[in-house]
């Protein structure tokens, strides 16, 4: 029978008005079958179907949505919206260069569309085309300048081009437009973070946090921001937050590792890295942190197996080389040496990592005895570390000066001795880095009643401030600080009424410690100024400070201001610091310990002779040696590196 087009149209249009889609679906089919270029069944079947595919794709029906798509695209070449729902469903299924076609189509089709280039601006990143997503984003804006998300995922963009000043000012426009778009604020805060802008970040990640209670994500980068301004107390908290709001957060465990680690609970950092790893069993950051929590404990085997596996999960992974390489002793290029020389010389070795592997080639060298090469890696690796941190001397020539200027008005309010309460003694182990701090707290903690702290942020953290004349001095002022430190100092004393404190650089503040804390003990450690100069060169600190350490002249121009400093307090508390020579200290052992151990007022104990037997879990970069006898000869090492030197440390002579 032949069909009755007019008929079948009218019955087609009326099945559509009323709202049975699939039966006029299939007239309009049929009426195409026989006249395929039948202009009102072609208009109303794209009609239809074009509602059907927005149905589709709200109902997230994507695969559907996704042939129905692709079929209208075929059938009608210039249909916007479909080219720009199929872009979006391919992108969707990882389809990124089809997706990116399929936009860049929608793109040429009136009319013009800010969600066509806000859709091509996130297929252009999957790309890892982040200038052309710049591009795209910012024609969307054009098109709709009220588009917060278009300048939220421009934001993201310009922070991985690394514009971290641009990302901001466009991240704080998406607020300004949408007040509560709480994944903005904790995106804004991750750039203030690069920034260096640590405090407005806090403050960021908690408002981020304040319009949505149970983003784990926001509550792990606060704590990383709190982490990096010394508040290890809040950041576990926050890390533990993120945690119960998602269990399954691999990296939240391997930050909050880290912070343990600082707080001195290195066991429950062990569990927390461990845990991190069997998340992600390819974590090579988790395994390598680990490695140093193990090195800290004296587990020495298992924190080369640590270190191992990091590098072998990730084989140009330069600070697990370092790592390895400050507990193996090289007998030959091997394995591992050859992998680093194949780092160094890679063109695309970022700064910080070739630092790192210069170091770690300097080691080997000198483990070789080839001492040119390896002065020839420290050389690079050192002037690297300063480039990195913009260093320059000036600004602790001023702070020392400033320190001077301040001590009389703190020594005018000093603690009265007989009217304080003394539950804790604290005992000051200060001198430059590398003059045998760690040797000498390990001696005194040999004794039970001793908690040795290692090195404390405390002094500087509520002391820096006064002692440096940013902040009024008063009676009021300096007990706030010795309350603060001493109850720092209680939470981790274990029980004992006497507690080491190893940070070297509170040489810094020994008038404030004499002035607020009477009752503490100060151990001076010197050591032979070449060799203690040449140590701090060739250690690469892993701390935000010591940044005058990465150049000889400067190491040598911050022991001037060391010496003048130290003679500046011995004329001024000399009676409260005991002067311990560290050269002295090994060749006649039992008489310096003595004399040590009878300034501090303790009894003899053999121990103290033997502090290679204390246990405790050391962090500094003395870790291990500090396992071993005292022994002599450390102070003659540079001497190995004369020939290359031009003389720079015979200003010690």
């Amino acid at each position: 029978m032949k069909l009755n087009i007019k008929k079948t149209l009218r019955k087609a249009i009326s099945a559509h008005k009323e709202g049975n889609l699939q039966e006029a679906e299939g007239l309009y089919i049929t009426i195409l079958h026989s006249h395929p270029q039948h202009s009102d069944a072609n208009q109303n079947l794209g009609v239809l179907q074009t509602n059907k595919l927005i149905q589709f794709f709200q109902n997230k029906q994507y695969d559907d949505a996704t042939k129905l798509a692709q079929s209208l695209t075929e059938k009608f070449p210039k249909h916007q919206l479909a080219w720009k729902l199929l872009g979006a469903l391919l992108g969707q299924n990882g389809r990124y260069t089809e997706a990116l076609n399929a936009t860049q189509t929608a793109a040429t089709l009136p009319p013009q569309d800010s969600e066509v280039y806000y859709n091509m601006g996130i297929i252009l990143k999957e790309l890892g085309k982040l200038n052309e997503a710049e591009a795209s984003y910012r024609q969307a804006i054009a098109l709709k300048a009220d588009y917060a998300e278009a300048y939220s995922n421009l934001g993201v963009t310009l922070h991985e081009l690394g514009k971290f000043n641009e990302a901001e000012a466009i991240y704080r426009q998406a607020i300004a437009l949408k007040a509560d778009y709480a994944e903005v604020y904790s995106n804004l805060g991750v750039t203030l973070h690069e920034l260096g802008k640590f405090n407005e970040a806090e403050a960021i990640y908690r408002q981020a946090i304040a319009l949505k209670a149970d983003y784990a994500k926001a509550h792990s980068n606060l704590g990383i921001t709190l982490k990096e301004l010394d508040k290890f107390n809040e950041a576990e908290a926050s890390y533990r937050q993120a945690i119960a709001l998602k269990a399954d957060y691999p990296e939240v465990y391997n930050d909050l590792g880290v912070t343990l680690h600082n707080l001195g609970k290195l066991n429950e950092a062990e569990a927390s890295y461990r845990q991190a790893i069997a998340l992600k069993a390819d974590y090579a950051e988790a395994h390598r942190n680990l490695g140093v929590t193990l090195q800290t404990f004296g587990k020495f085997n298992e924190a080369e197996a640590s270190y191992r596996q990091a590098i072998a999960l990730k084989a140009d992974y330069a600070e697990a080389h370092l790592n390895l390489t400050s507990i193996k002793k090289f007998h030959s290029q091997d394995e591992q040496y050859l992998k680093m020389q194949e780092i160094y010389l890679d063109k695309g070795t970022l700064e910080e990592q070739r630092c790192q592997i210069n170091f770690g080639l300097a080691k080997a060298c000198e483990d070789l005895g080839d001492f040119k090469h390896a002065f020839k890696h420290f050389s690079e690796g050192n002037a690297l570390r300063k480039k990195l941190r913009n260093y320059d001397i000036s600004q602790d020539e001023k702070l020392f000066e400033q320190i001077k200027i301040n001590y009389q008005p703190i020594a005018q309010h000093s603690v009265d001795l007989d009217k304080i309460e003394k539950k804790l003694t604290p005992i000051f182990i200060i001198g430059m880095p590398r003059s045998g701090t760690t040797l000498i707290e390990q001696i005194i903690s040999s004794d039970n009643e001793v908690t040795g702290a290692g090195e404390l942020l405390f002094i500087d953290k509520f002391g820096h401030s006064m002692a440096s004349g940013f902040s009024k001095v008063s009676k009021k002022a300096l007990m706030g600080f010795r309350q603060e430190y001493l109850s720092e100092l209680q939470n981790i004393s274990n029980g004992n009424s006497i507690v080491t404190d190893k940070m070297p650089h509170n040489f810094l503040y020994l008038g404030l410690i004499s002035a607020a804390l009477p009752e503490a003990k100060i151990v001076h450690v010197k050591r032979e100024p070449a060799a203690l100069c040449w140590a701090n060169y060739k250690q690469y600190f892993g701390t935000k400070g010591l940044s005058y350490c990465y150049d000889l002249a400067d190491i040598i121009s911050y022991h001037r201001l060391y010496e003048n400093l130290m003679e500046f307090w011995k004329n001024s508390i000399g009676k409260r610091i005991y002067d311990l020579d560290y050269e002295l200290l090994t060749t006649k052992q039992e008489n310096e310990t003595r004399n040590l151990i009878d300034f501090l007022g303790f009894d003899w104990d053999e121990k103290y002779l033997l502090p290679q037997n204390n246990k405790r879990t050391v962090q500094t970069a003395s870790s291990i040696q500090i396992r071993k006898k005292v022994y002599q000869g450390s102070s003659q090492q540079w001497k190995k590196y004369k020939p290359f030197l031009d003389g720079a440390l015979d200003v010690f002579k």
